[in-house]
């Protein structure tokens, strides 16, 4: 996964001097990126990072996606908050608008997968779940609230939607586990958006999503 991306944002760097891409919080991406951080430092390359989602938390919480990613990347690349720096809801969703507004298109886009088949923060119990899933979803970015909350995580949260995601040149799938292959094999088979949002990202025929999975 980290070749993957670091060989496509080495051809990137070569046209332009600020690749961008959206990058799925959690645990489970945080090596892949540190290794990119690493081989960037070395190369004196540097990219426009925002997440793929995050929490409605202030920016130095321990449940920000933006901390975590600016803790991984350190000084080799500029990670562009979407959400407002105290974490209000409103203004929020204000900046993500905003700073997704300043990126046409994405070079690369890396998502993860939780084991009730949700992406970025498209939730299947969210009540505006189809907001962010539809094919012509007009906004960039929805403010949405999961149902039930997590425990570890009970937040409302900014997300990307599932077009604004597509507007990529390079779009991945990064998945650990038994459970969440068993996930991803039945959301393959589904004609609807439940009980696993990740089948509509699957279904799409815009842009080809490259899947890796570990044990």
């Amino acid at each position: 996964m980290c070749d993957a991306l670091a060989s496509l944002l080495a051809d990137v760097c070569a046209t332009s001097t600020a690749p961008s891409l959206a990058l799925a919080g959690g645990k489970t991406p945080l090596p892949i990126y540190r290794a990119l951080a690493q081989r960037w430092s070395q190369r004196g390359q540097r990219a426009r990072i925002v997440p793929t989602d995050d929490r409605c938390v202030a920016d130095t919480h321990p449940a920000s996606n933006i901390a975590a990613l600016r803790a991984a990347f350190g000084n080799s690349a500029d990670c562009l908050a979407i959400t407002a720096v105290d974490g209000e809801t409103g203004a929020s969703l204000a900046v993500a608008k905003d700073v997704l507004g300043g990126i046409d298109i994405f070079d690369a886009v890396l998502l993860g997968m939780g084991e009730d088949g949700h992406f970025a923060s498209l939730f299947p119990g969210a009540t505006n779940l189809q907001d962010g899933l539809a094919p012509d979803a007009r906004d960039d970015a929805i403010l949405t609230t999961p149902v039930p909350l997590p425990p570890e995580a009970p937040f409302s949260r900014i997300s990307l939607t599932l077009p604004r995601l597509l507007r990529t040149r390079s779009a991945h799938l990064c998945i650990t586990g038994a459970r969440k292959l068993e996930v991803l094999e039945q959301a393959v088979s589904q004609t609807t958006d439940l009980p696993y949002p990740v089948a509509a990202l699957l279904r799409q025929t815009s842009v080809a999503v490259n899947v890796h999975w570990s044990p």
